[in-house]
Parts: C-alpha cells; structure tokens; sequence
C-alpha cells in the first residue's frame, strides 16, 4: 500500500510517499481501508516533532479517517469486515490503509459521505468538549472565536450557534470574515486592522464576550482575555500563530475571569463515556442540518505537504481532506 512517511522530524517538505507493508491488526484493534482523511494543524506539528508527542519514526500522519474495515482483530467485537466507519487514530491516516483501535473507532453516522467524515470527529468533538465541557458556555451568552475561518474555529461558529450563542468571528482577511458570516457568525472582526478588545466591547454594548474559544495564540490573547465579561472563559485551544503567550494573571483576577486548558484527546481517555455522550449530540446536530464540516479542498497524498505547509501559513479556511484513491 501507499502511504505518506515521516522518516526524520523536521521541514514537511521532507515527507514523501512510499509503498510500504499493509498493516496486520492486533487482538484489539481493525485495519481500515482509508477513503479520506482530513488535515489537522497537529500533523503539521508533528512532523516536525513539536508537538507535545513525538511517534516512533516513521509515521505517517493523519490523525483522523473514514474508511471501511477490512481486517478485524481476534478480540474484536463491535466492528466486523465491511462496516463503513470514522475513526480518530491519533496518526497513520495519510495512508490507504491505517491500523486503528478499536476502541477510537465508530459507526459513520446516517447519510455522511467519507470524505465530510473524515472531516467531523477531531475538530467537532474538540469544539464540543471546548464549549460545554470546559467552558459551560450557556444559551444567550456571548462567544468568540479567534482563527475563525480555520477547521477548529468553524466548528467552534457551528457549535456555539448550536448551543444557542451569539457568535462573533475574528480572523485576519475580509474574505476569511465573509466566509464565516455563510457558516452562521452573528458578527465579525478582521484583528488584522481592527482593535480586537475594542471590537468585542463595541459589539457587546461594554459587557465583553462570556466565553473566548481561542487556538491561535500570540498577542490577539491577551486582547481577547482583557475583552471577556465578570466571570468569562478564555479556552487555550492551541497556538497556530507559533507564539505562546504570556498574559499577566491581574486580568484574570479582575473580574473573576478563568484561562481553561483544552486537551480532547487526553480527556477522551479520562472520560471515554463523555466522548461517547458528545459524538452522540453531533450526529443529532449533523441530521437536523445544523452543523456540517467546511471542506474548502481535497488533494492526494503526493499533495498533502503543501496543503500543510498552507496551514501554517494560514491560508486555508475550513478543512482540507486527503483522499488516498485521487
């Protein structure tokens, strides 16, 4: 089979595609035949071995899929050969085939084509436990979102217009803006030319945002910190920017203020019950229309290092999936 190798960490450049053996489950984990996977800013990390792990080399990446089982291990009982399902390895799924968990895999939902799929478990599911998990955000209260045009930021849109908030979307370019104003944000805010305290204050008549759902970083949070209500959230997403920030703690302080780490994939195995509870509540949101994942691109496994090396330089909006068969 084909797949995409990470043999070194270092620049994605480096990653190529090579045939290698087709993967042998063991007593508790499937093979699946990859149709799509989608491209998550952690690939980009961990290939260049700055994420918080750093796999065995060599890898491929791919953090999550949808596929068919091919191949079921002999303790195996809730997959059987031929099931259609989406599945969150954690890496391997620039691939055809990919070995997986059976634990991290599930049924894909009723009328979900594979690529939307591929596209729907890490970034909603994070947005989720983000937003009601973490941050209690409650209906009729005030959410921002920071990098609101990338994959986890457009769920966060959806979600949040869910749960019943007012959405304000903050991203850098107009057209990054008019794009989430078509996923369902109530306002926006270009923090490329705009002052983005100022902006969330204007917006929310002085009271400032209840909750901010931030994976960018840099020096747009402690804005967004010093633009939350008595008692708001800031959620620590991730840092695509590539600037961990340093915000003085006497903002939190002064009024009751909370900085909330989010780590899905470490509370998933905390609380696997919950994971369950909140794929459950996608899927009813993915039936009744509500939410749906932005595919803005598909591209092969030969492409997949430049559409990551678009991601960090942040010129992607919504998600990007690889199909291995294109």
């Amino acid at each position: 089979m084909k797949a995409l190798l990470c043999r070194e960490y270092g620049p994605i450049q480096r990653l190529k595609v090579e045939d290698v053996p087709s993967p042998r489950p063991g007593p508790n984990e499937v093979v699946v035949e990859v149709k799509a996977s989608s491209l998550n800013f952690p690939d980009a990390l961990l290939v260049q071995g700055l994420y918080q792990v750093k796999p065995p080399l060599p890898f491929s990446p791919g953090m999550e899929l949808a596929g068919v089982v091919r191949e079921v291990g002999a303790a195996v009982t809730g997959a059987k050969i031929g099931d259609r399902v989406i599945a969150s390895p954690g890496r391997g799924g620039f691939a055809q085939e990919c070995v997986v968990s059976a634990d991290r895999v599930a049924a894909l939902p009723p009328a979900m084509d594979f690529e939307t799929a591929a596209a729907f478990v890490l970034t909603y599911s994070t947005s989720l436990h983000a937003l009601r998990d973490c941050g209690q955000l409650q209906p009729g209260e005030t959410l921002a979102v920071l990098g609101a045009a990338g994959g986890t930021g457009t769920s966060a849109i959806e979600i949040g217009k869910a749960m019943g908030a007012k959405v304000i979307a903050a991203a850098s370019s107009e057209e990054k803006l008019a794009f989430c104003k078509n996923l369902g944000a109530d306002e926006t805010i270009d923090y490329e030319t705009t002052d983005l305290r100022q902006r969330i204050l204007d917006l929310t008549a002085g009271k400032g945002a209840d909750v901010v759902y931030d994976p960018v970083g840099g020096a747009h949070t402690e804005a967004a910190l010093r633009a939350t209500a008595w008692r708001g959230r800031l959620l620590v997403i991730g840092f695509a920017s590539g600037v961990i920030p340093q915000v003085k703690l006497n903002y939190a302080l002064l009024k009751e203020r909370s900085l909330i780490g989010v780590y899905w994939g470490d509370w998933t195995r905390h609380d696997p019950a919950g994971q369950r509870r909140n794929l459950e509540q996608l899927a009813a949101w993915f039936a009744e229309g509500r939410i749906k994942p932005a595919v803005s691109e598909r591209v092969s496994l030969e492409d997949a290092p430049a559409a990551m090396q678009r991601l960090l330089e942040r010129k992607v909006k919504g998600k990007v999936v690889v199909v291995p068969g294109m």
